[in-house]
C-alpha cells in the first residue's frame, strides 16, 4: 500500500521530477506533488511524495529529513490526513 509523505521546506524552484528523482533512490515514488498558491500561481514550498510501500518511505523519510535540497534543510515525515471540514460551517446571516 502506499505511503503520502510531507515534504516541507522547499525552495521555490524545485519541480515535481527534481522532487521525483531525489526519492526515486529509496524506491518506487507513485507520485509527486507540489502545492500553488492558486492565485499568484508561485509555490507554497511544500509538497507531497507517495512512496509504493511503508518500508520506502522510512527509508525516504531517514535518508532526506535534515538533507539540503537545493539550498533548503527538508522537512520529511508522514502525511497526516487533512481534517474534514464542515459544508455550511462558519460565517453568514444565520449562525446564531
Amino acid at each position: 500500500m502506499a505511503k503520502k509523505l510531507y515534504v516541507g521546506n522547499l525552495s521555490y524552484n524545485t519541480t515535481e521530477d527534481g522532487l521525483r528523482n531525489l526519492f526515486g533512490g529509496f524506491g518506487t515514488v507513485a507520485s509527486a506533488k507540489i502545492i500553488f498558491d492558486r492565485e499568484t500561481g508561485n509555490s507554497k514550498g511544500f509538497g507531497f511524495i507517495e512512496m509504493s510501500t511503508d518500508e520506502e518511505a522510512g527509508a525516504a523519510i531517514a535518508g532526506t529529513n535534515g538533507r539540503e535540497f537545493e539550498g533548503r534543510q527538508l522537512r520529511v515525515n508522514e502525511a497526516m490526513d487533512k481534517p474534514r471540514r464542515e459544508r455550511g460551517a462558519g460565517g453568514g446571516y444565520n449562525n446564531w
